[in-house]
């Protein structure tokens, strides 16, 4: 097995929502880095497979537990990551979703103030809605219709930011929130509804490419490695750094520029299908990171070409080893 490095200071780290997409990244760059992690995962929407590779570790454990329900483990760190957080799978149960935001943060806040340790809180710029003020920056406070199908996801994560801000407040607790945009790229669910993960897996069975709208709808995409950097220099910054935090690439493109990059990059003989836009769906999405870079010097570092082909080359690589068909939304 592999042991952690000697010379860091080794600490335990609990991450919820490990086995998910971005959560199993996170628990892979902290072992690199030297610390025992222990990854808590429901499995609704967290794959074994995400983490299968990190059993390696010696200082990796895995619990089986929904943060629903209280937690009672000892650690330093804690990242909160636990939620569905594409619109199929957080409209699948909305309420489930929503209990998963909103009792899964004052689960994760009361072991925090138990241990007295920081915890971060993986909130989203769906807490922006479709916004009036383009590029989002923190201190816009949202357009979010409150009783819509997306209010699950999006209203949970605004309760959740409300309560890491009252705990802080209230208990001197030392809290984090950072707003994560888009972010792709390895260990995408392939049938997620995710623009990059749809386009991708159509592109490759040379399907259809389905388009919501007319195409001119915009989004800004970070590799999932930038994101993770971010992430991680956010919990070590000071503790008066406590966000909210933009993490995102303010790179910005169409929805239709996209889809004709991976036809490219794919060699895909799939057309373009055009469908109607689902209920409240954001027109475009771009976030401000000046704060990121001024408090963290962070920035994303991925070009877009660079990202799509290592994610191309996974579901390539998870298509071929599935050989069942995969139909994207």
């Amino acid at each position: 097995m592999r042991e952690p490095a000697a010379h860091l200071k080794k600490r335990r780290v609990l991450v919820t929502g490990g086995a998910g997409f971005i959560g199993s990244h996170l628990c892979e760059r902290l072992l690199k880095r030297g610390d025992s992690v222990l990854c808590v995962d429901n499995f609704f929407t967290g794959d074994r497979q995400n983490i299968a590779h990190l059993q390696d570790y010696a200082e990796f454990e895995v619990l089986r537990h929904d943060i629903c329900n209280p937690l009672f483990v000892e650690v330093d760190q804690i990242f909160n990551l636990a939620c569905p957080a594409s619109p199929i799978h957080y409209q699948h149960d909305p309420i489930q979703t929503t209990k998963t935001s909103v009792l899964g943060a004052f689960n994760v806040l009361g072991l925090a103030k138990r241990l007295r340790v920081p915890v971060l809180q993986a909130s989203t710029s769906e807490v922006y809605g479709d916004p009036e003020v383009h590029p989002q920056v923190e201190e816009y406070w949202g357009n979010v219709n409150p009783i819509g199908p997306r209010a699950c996801y999006d209203e949970g994560k605004r309760v959740a930011e409300t309560l890491f801000f009252d705990y802080r407040r209230q208990h001197k607790l030392s809290t984090k929130v950072v707003r994560i945009f888009n972010t792709y790229g390895p260990r995408m669910h392939p049938n997620d509804g995710r623009v990059v993960s749809n386009f991708i897996v159509q592109a490759l069975q040379n399907r259809d490419i389905t388009i919501y709208g007319d195409g001119s709808r915009t989004r800004s995409f970070c590799y999932v490695d930038d994101l993770v950097s971010g992430l991680v220099k956010f919990m070590d910054a000071p503790d008066e750094v406590t966000g909210p935090l933009n993490l995102g690439n303010p790179h910005e493109i169409t929805v239709r520029e996209l889809a004709d990059i991976v036809i490219a990059m794919t060699g895909s003989s799939s057309k373009l299908a055009f469908h109607p836009v689902p209920v409240d769906d954001p027109r475009q999405r771009r976030p401000d990171i000046s704060r990121a870079n001024e408090l963290l010097d962070w920035e994303p570092l991925t070009p877009l070409k660079e990202g799509l082909q290592r994610t191309i080359s996974y579901f390539e690589r998870a298509l071929s080893a599935n050989k069942a068909p995969v139909s994207p939304v």
